[in-house]
C-alpha cells in the first residue's frame, strides 16, 4: 500500500527548512521501500506561510519560531493531512501535537533528502510487515 511523504526542502536535495517556516513542501509516494516525486504542495499564506498578521512569537511552539498562540499551524496541518510523516530540520511542539492527532509522524532532521527517504521506506516497510526493526541504519 502506498503513501505520502512530507518533505521540508527549498532546493529538494537537502532537508533545510522547519516546519513552521516551509512555505511549501515536495509530497513523494512511497511503496515497500521505493518512493517517487510527486509534486510540491504550496502551502497559502493565510494557512501558515508566516504572513505578518501570524500569532506567532518566541515560545509558542508553533513551529514558526514565534510566540503566543498559531492558528497558522491548524492550516498546514490540514492541508498536509493526506501523509504519513514530515520530514523536516525541526517540528515545534503544537505542531507535533496537531499532527499526532491525524497520526502524521515527524521526523527532525537535517540530512540528504534521498539518504533520508531511503531510511524512513526502509523503516516503514519493515513496520509494515511487522519485521524486527534491528539492524535499521
Amino acid at each position: 500500500m502506498s503513501y505520502l511523504l512530507a518533505v521540508a526542502s527549498t532546493d529538494g536535495s537537502v532537508i533545510d527548512t522547519t516546519f513552521g517556516a516551509a512555505q511549501s513542501f515536495r509530497i513523494y509516494e512511497a511503496e515497500g521501500t521505493r518512493f517517487e516525486f510527486r509534486g510540491i504542495r504550496e502551502i497559502p499564506l493565510e494557512e501558515g506561510g508566516g504572513d505578518a498578521g501570524s500569532a506567532c512569537g518566541p515560545g509558542s511552539g508553533c513551529g514558526h519560531g514565534g510566540g503566543g498562540g498559531c492558528g497558522a499551524t491548524s492550516g498546514k496541518v490540514e492541508h498536509l493531512s493526506d501523509v504519513r510523516a514530515i520530514l523536516a530540520t525541526k517540528v515545534g511542539f503544537q505542531a507535533q501535537k496537531q499532527l499526532e492527532k491525524k497520526a502524521i509522524s515527524t521526523f527532525d532532521l537535517e540530512a540528504d533528502v534521498d539518504e533520508a527517504l531511503k531510511k524512513i521506506t526502509a523503516y516503514y516497510d519493515r513496520v509494515d510487515r511487522h519485521e524486527s526493526l534491528r539492524g535499521i541504519r
